[in-house]
């Protein structure tokens, strides 16, 4: 059975940091794109980042450029997002899932989501 778990979110303040991880089980990450994506109360579910497992290649949505960083630890089967510099409207419940995406950072092509953390930021 593929399972995804989150973890890391909690209450930080503006400006802080926090360290999702995502870790699979049940597959390999193997040539799978893993994706971070996030939902606001009373917002559509946007896509924040993704990495390729297969060659690293990452992809960040605009917001989070500079201050977000994907990664992948294939050995672990775990995925980390560390966010940085975090803002107000940084606050969302978190999704990790794992999919073949032809637009990396479209929730609709990826198959496999795991629980939302919720990431709160006060500011």
């Amino acid at each position: 059975e593929v399972q995804l778990q989150a973890s890391g979110g909690g209450l930080v303040q503006a400006g802080g940091s926090l360290r999702l991880s995502c870790a699979a089980s049940g597959f390999s990450f193997d040539d799978h794109h893993i994706g971070w994506f996030r939902q606001a109360p009373g917002k559509e579910r946007e896509g924040v980042s993704c990495i390729s497992s297969d060659d690293g290649t990452t992809y960040y949505v605009d917001s989070v450029k500079g201050r977000f960083t994907i990664s992948v630890d294939n050995a672990k089967n775990t995925v980390y997002l560390q966010m940085n510099s975090l803002k107000a409207e940084d606050t969302a419940v978190y999704f990790c899932a794992v999919g073949w995406p032809s637009i990396p950072l479209l929730d609709a092509e990826y198959d496999y989501w795991g629980q939302g953390t919720q990431v709160t930021v006060s500011s």
